[in-house]
């Protein structure tokens, strides 16, 4: 794919730092307002999916955005599991919460509830880039 035209990859550049921002945004805050790992995880993947659809991609770099999706969707679900397992070996329990809780209504003031929001967000966020990929790939393959 070549791209898109010269104003939509101008604005794309203008605009997907922000929208990267706020999914990250979101996820870090999740605790604290409507939203989360998944929400969030969703929106950093819509900033991903921007650019692809803006500036198009070659099957080379396709590929290796597949293969770097798939190993940060591994980190985020290793991660995820990593935490529950902390909860066992520190506490004793599966996905206790072995942190302090911190005061109400500031940023961390929910124990590990933040740190499964990252994971999830990482996990949620390259699944979803990952399936962007594949589809685009076979409409690839569609037009050979």
């Amino acid at each position: 794919m070549k791209g898109m035209s010269l104003i939509v990859k101008t604005i794309t550049n203008i605009v997907i730092g922000f929208i990267f921002i706020y999914g990250v945004y979101i996820i870090l805050h999740g605790h604290l307002t409507p939203g989360g790992g998944f929400a969030g995880g969703v929106i950093v993947a819509g900033a991903f999916i921007l650019e692809i659809l803006a500036f198009g991609t070659e099957v080379k770099s396709e590929k290796r955005a597949k293969i770097f999706s798939s190993i940060w969707e591994s980190i985020g679900g290793l991660l995820f599991i990593g935490i529950a397992l902390l909860g066992l070996v520190v506490a004793g329990t599966f996905f206790l919460n072995f942190l302090p809780k911190g005061s109400p209504f500031h940023l961390l003031s929910a124990g590990i509830i933040p740190f499964c929001n990252i994971a999830i967000g990482i996990k949620v966020g390259a699944g979803l880039f990952s399936i962007f990929l594949a589809l685009a790939a076979t409409k690839c393959v569609a037009e050979d």
